[in-house]
């Protein structure tokens, strides 16, 4: 592990040298999606914004590969392997609670509108930012509705999600496959593709841009659209510390004005692109849309009410007051950002 770690930065360093010649700070990105991901597209133009703000000041260097696996990464952003990257809170089990108010079902149709409410509404309570200790919180934001593919069949009732096996990414979206009855296994987006092909998994919970994005369109022959998404997924967009720390007050505010709701709007513009390209590429490849009727929709709330319940007891324990309100905010927040 040690000589991983070594090699790891090592590479940083090495690319950091080579950056462009001129540029006073440079930044070393890491992404752990594919380079045409709608979230690589976007940190590459978060840093174009940066460095049009920094009047060329600051350049981004963006690594041929990531430097940690999905789960690793906040940590090694942390410890400064990479200087920017972003990761799932879910990949993590039991390290975040508060940003689990932005998986629950039914919260919006596109991700734009709802990055921007999870990061005003996030950033308006301290203890969204303390349970990310070690990174400098660029934004937060979500990805769009959540859908159910499958290999095998039609899904229109809660009983046909029973008896196959169902890859997620973690985080509250386990808890609401557990409670729909579904076997689930815990594993990161970018295995998704190997699980599918391979039998191993029958069906995932993804947004519709995943099917392009880790090239299942071949695989998948079912899905099933939620009014608001089944789930949704939360994320964070983050900075090591000590190198923003290491900013002049002017390069700081170049990142400062490229983060916030700014970056949430970026990316989930981008998502929303992919998103509706996606929906169009698996009407020609003839996957089985199917949107879910009044009575599975019903069934889904009925069984994931006392979900949103715990979660406010497990948010006030860690500090944030009148969670239930918090929550009514964030959804206010989505629909006034959806107008």
């Amino acid at each position: 592990m040690k000589r991983s770690l070594f090699s790891l930065a090592a590479t940083a360093a090495v690319f950091a040298v080579s950056a462009p010649a001129g540029a006073q700070t440079v930044l070393t990105t890491s992404s752990w999606v594919p380079p045409t991901h709608a979230l690589t597209v976007a940190q590459k133009e978060w840093c174009d914004l940066v460095e049009k703000n920094s009047k060329n000041k600051i350049k981004c260097n963006h690594l041929p590969r990531a430097v940690a696996a999905p789960p690793g990464t906040f940590d090694a952003i942390k410890n400064g392997l990479a200087d920017v990257s972003f990761t799932v809170h879910g990949y993590t089990p039991g390290r975040f609670t508060l940003t689990q108010m932005a998986e629950f079902p039914f919260l919006g149709d596109a991700a734009e509108p709802m990055s921007v409410a999870f990061n005003k509404v996030a950033m308006q309570h301290p203890e969204f930012l303390k349970e990310h200790e070690g990174v400098k919180v660029l934004a937060f934001f979500t990805h769009g509705p959540g859908i159910v593919f499958n290999t095998k069949r039609p899904v229109t009732k809660l009983e046909d999600l029973q008896g196959l096996k169902w890859r997620v990414g973690g985080g509250m979206v386990n808890e609401i496959s557990k409670t729909l009855g579904m076997n689930v296994t815990l594993k990161p987006a970018p295995e998704s593709y190997e699980l599918l092909s391979g039998g191993v998994m029958d069906g995932t919970l993804f947004p519709a841009e995943s099917i392009e994005s880790f090239k299942l369109g071949p695989l998948i022959k079912h899905a099933t659209t939620f009014p608001g998404g089944l789930y949704n997924t939360s994320f964070v967009f983050m900075m090591n510390p000590a190198k923003y720390d290491k900013l002049s007050p002017e390069e700081k505010k170049a990142v400062d004005d490229a983060s916030g709701e700014v970056a949430a709007r970026l990316i989930g513009k981008h998502w929303d692109r992919v998103d509706q390209a996606a929906m169009k590429s698996m009407e020609a490849n003839k996957v089985q849309v199917i949107k879910a009727d009044q009575k599975l929709v019903g069934d889904v709330k009925s069984r994931t009410k006392a979900l949103e319940e715990r979660w406010a007891k497990e948010a006030e324990g860690k500090g944030l007051k009148n969670a239930e309100k918090v929550l009514a905010d964030f959804r206010a927040e989505i629909a006034k950002q959806s107008k």
